[in-house]
């Protein structure tokens, strides 16, 4: 998983997911995310620390962590705050980066 930058936030489409390093629940949830990546061999994934980003927080409405903000065309599409399993995040991955499944 690499570090958000502005460069990158400035982009139309990206998976971002915000957690907080003393969250048990955000460690749960960055496993799953860690899982995914190592199937696929490759980041998906980019990531921020909401302790540190409170203006961006507050801009996009993030009502807790962790979240999983994904944004599609410059707008956010959907923020995921349940992570419930690994199936259930394929099901947002399936969505919205399909490319992930193209056969070659």
């Amino acid at each position: 998983m690499q570090q958000i930058t502005d460069d990158v936030l400035e982009q139309n489409r990206y998976l971002l997911y915000i957690y907080t390093p003393f969250c048990g629940t955000c460690a749960l949830a960055r496993s799953m995310l860690d899982k995914i990546e190592s199937v696929h061999q490759q980041d998906i994934f980019y990531e921020m620390n909401a302790s540190l980003h409170s203006d961006f927080m507050q801009e996009y409405k993030i009502e807790s962590v962790p979240c999983l903000l994904i944004v599609e065309d410059g707008d956010v599409q959907d923020k995921v705050y349940a992570f419930k399993s690994i199936a259930n995040i394929y099901s947002y991955l399936m969505t919205y980066k399909p490319e992930l499944f193209a056969k070659s």
